[in-house]
């Protein structure tokens, strides 16, 4: 599976600092020094419906994350996968009658559109669910063999009390885990399970669903978990930098990942970070697909907003923070990008080397893009009422803005 192009990013001079992120798994700051590749994994779509404010606002935060490591001058080897067979996307085709194949190919098509426009930068590796299956066979097998999994009714499932880790990423009471496991597309209380919150890794071949060949695991699909961890593992390896996605996917998605591949590997832990956005609210609510209350970025587009205002209201909220979308919200964006533009398209202006330097400051402290916006609203109100005189001035704010934020004036 293809990604989306790359926009160019622009060289600024010096370097920028190692990056500090909070840890979902520890409950505090990390400071993250990767070597010459940083490597890292971002949960992609089930691609049922376009993509909303609520993934934006994620990916935005994890293209930050490659933003900072490449201006420290190291290379980023990005993986994400595209779940795109589920239930939820089975369910939609039955829903619509169409076939659940082109819906998928539709729908990651319009995800490109949204990402390229976004300027988010695209992943090395993007690796769709379908065509990871002839490696999550063999590690279901592997698991199966190792005693961590079992067969309930021709359906194989991890059985989680297999890893002495287990509950290492989400750290939630077993009553917590039951219930968002329901919540969260598990089943705990199908009868004949080991532990109620044990996870599908292979879903036995039903009527009028697609199947695959699962060698000795017979016909089926994969699990949700076991798909990321395949891909994973094939392209990062244990002990990658930061395992990323929306603070929803913490538990289970997170949780179970890490389980499934520290059996796999016996190594501990899967990743050294899981870092976690916070959700997009409208009308109150968190935006779901299952609830309808979205806002399109592909609608938005189509009525004429520009991508770099769309991207400014996500920065303007810190990634961790929970916030809720509405009108203020993109006027206040529309509003910033016209006032960065205006300052920079004069020919000269306050010297800008110290900003540049905020706002790297800004973003190594864990992803801190409303300081880091609040710096360019400063300078840019200095060009607005003092001027200056450095004819470079401009043009580096500019590759800043585009470098660090991801950002086109």
């Amino acid at each position: 599976m293809h990604a989306w192009p790359a926009s160019d990013v622009p060289a600024l001079p010096g370097t920028g600092r190692d990056l500090r992120l909070h840890d979902t798994a520890t409950g505090g700051p990390v400071t993250l020094s990767p070597g010459p590749v940083a490597r890292i994994y971002v949960c992609g779509i089930t691609p049922y419906d376009a993509t909303h404010m609520g993934h934006a606002a994620t990916y935005n935060a994890f293209d930050l994350v490659q933003r900072v490591w490449l201006d420290t001058k190291r290379q980023v080897q990005y993986v994400q996968n595209v779940t795109d067979v589920d239930d939820p996307l089975l369910e939609r085709a039955d829903k619509t009658g169409e076939d659940w194949t082109a819906l998928a190919e539709r729908e990651t098509t319009l995800f490109r559109e949204d990402m390229t426009a976004l300027r988010m930068l695209p992943p090395a590796h993007y690796i769709g669910a379908v065509e990871a299956i002839p490696g999550i066979v063999p590690l279901v097998e592997r698991l199966r063999q190792a005693g961590a999994a079992y067969e309930l009714d021709g359906d194989i499932y991890f059985h989680v009390d297999s890893d002495p880790h287990f509950g290492s990423v989400s750290h939630l009471d077993a009553a917590a885990m039951r219930a968002l496991s329901a919540e969260r597309g598990g089943d705990p209380d199908r009868p004949g399970k080991k532990n109620p919150v044990d996870p599908i890794l292979w879903l036995a071949a039903r009527e009028g669903e697609p199947s695959w060949d699962g060698g000795s695991l017979g016909r089926g699909r994969p699990g949700w978990h076991i798909e990321c961890v395949a891909i994973a593992l094939d392209h990062l390896g244990m002990g990658f930098d930061v395992q990323g996605g929306g603070s929803d996917l913490a538990f289970p998605h997170h949780e179970m990942g890490a389980s499934h591949a520290q059996v796999l590997t016996g190594e501990f832990p899967m990743a050294k970070a899981y870092v976690h956005a916070g959700m997009v609210a409208l009308h109150g609510e968190k935006m779901s697909k299952s609830k309808g209350n979205l806002v399109f970025v592909s609608q938005l587009r189509r009525d004429g907003v520009d991508a770099a205002a769309i991207r400014l209201s996500l920065l303007a909220h810190h990634y961790r923070q929970d916030w809720e979308w509405t009108d203020a919200v993109l006027a206040d964006a529309v509003e910033r990008l016209a006032r960065w533009r205006a300052a920079v398209s004069r020919p000269d202006g306050p010297p800008a080397e110290a900003l540049v330097e905020e706002i790297r400051e800004a973003l190594a402290d864990d992803l801190d893009a409303p300081a880091a916006l609040t710096a360019v609203d400063r300078w840019a109100a200095r060009q607005e009422t003092e001027g200056g005189t450095d004819t470079g001035a401009p043009g580096l704010v500019s590759r800043a803005v585009d470098a660090l934020l991801g950002v086109a004036l």
